[in-house]
């Protein structure tokens, strides 16, 4: 005789135990290292934007502009008239006013809608003194020697104008000892002024100042060293490609208006540079 209990059947129950919440698939992996390198990616950015110069940005800027005419219709043919037509009343003729691959900035980039004044170029003379500050101290870091050049600049505004100083430093002058032959430093810093001031389109004024000097002579060359002085950076601001029609005043000022408490100062060796308001 068989006992209840062998004819059971036997059930056996495992339990199966996980610690923790587990990973949940690897999905949450891919999700935070998307997360990490835009992350990564907008702090490089943040970081090129703010060690770039507004010249530099400008220059990308211009990397990425148009390089055809803007104008909505252009008669760009390449026939007997190149383009122009007896009856095109409405088209703009390929006469190479537009811009190119080389010189984007050409004609403002063909001078389409891009917020240039068609009529009158002086709309480019309204410049904001705090943009030319903003251009000109940028360059600063971009190397030693521009920021040495820059602690020979002061900016202000006046009723005038905008007015950029140029003053001499202990050991390092504007131009040779008693003439008018600029120093390297000065070639560099009017260079620098050059490229800040082109994209005006102000009349300039230049003026020289002269440190007193302790000696009496009969003779007193102040007068003419100053004038010789402020028309050589005339030459050099001209060399340096602005055009000689916006230069309206060179004035030589000998040392009448010292901008030092000691008259003797170096420092009252200096050139201004004034943008002239219209």
């Amino acid at each position: 005789m068989v006992a209840d209990n062998e004819l059971r059947p036997i059930i056996v129950k495992r339990k199966k135990v996980v610690a923790g919440h587990g990973h949940h698939g690897g999905a949450w992996k891919v999700a935070y290292a998307d997360f990490v390198t835009a992350m990564m990616a907008f702090f490089l950015l943040m970081w090129l934007v703010s060690a770039t110069t507004q010249t530099q940005r400008s220059g990308l800027a211009d990397y990425f502009s148009p390089t055809v005419p803007l104008y909505e219709v252009s008669g760009g043919g390449d026939g007997a008239m190149s383009g122009d037509s007896p009856f095109a009343n409405d088209e703009m003729p390929h006469d190479g006013a537009g811009a190119t691959q080389e010189k984007t900035q050409d004609a403002r980039q063909a001078r389409g809608e891009t917020g240039v004044d068609l009529d009158s170029e002086r709309s480019k003379a309204e410049f904001d003194p705090a943009a030319i500050d903003e251009k000109l101290y940028g360059l600063g870091g971009e190397s030693l020697e521009a920021d040495e050049l820059l602690k020979h600049i002061v900016t202000r505004v006046t009723d005038e104008g905008f007015v950029i100083d140029i003053h001499a430093r202990p050991g390092h002058p504007l131009f040779l000892q008693g003439g008018a032959a600029p120093t390297e430093t000065l070639s560099r810093i009017v260079t620098m002024i050059s490229n800040v001031i082109d994209d005006t389109s102000n009349d300039i004024e230049v003026g020289a100042h002269l440190r007193s000097v302790p000696v009496v002579m009969a003779e007193n060359p102040v007068w003419d060293l100053s004038s010789a002085r402020a028309d050589r950076v005339r030459l050099m601001l001209e060399g340096d490609g602005i055009p000689p029609v916006r230069m309206r005043r060179i004035t030589g000022h000998a040392d009448r208006t010292p901008i030092e408490a000691n008259p003797m100062d170096l420092r009252n060796n200096r050139i201004e540079i004034t943008l002239l308001r219209y």
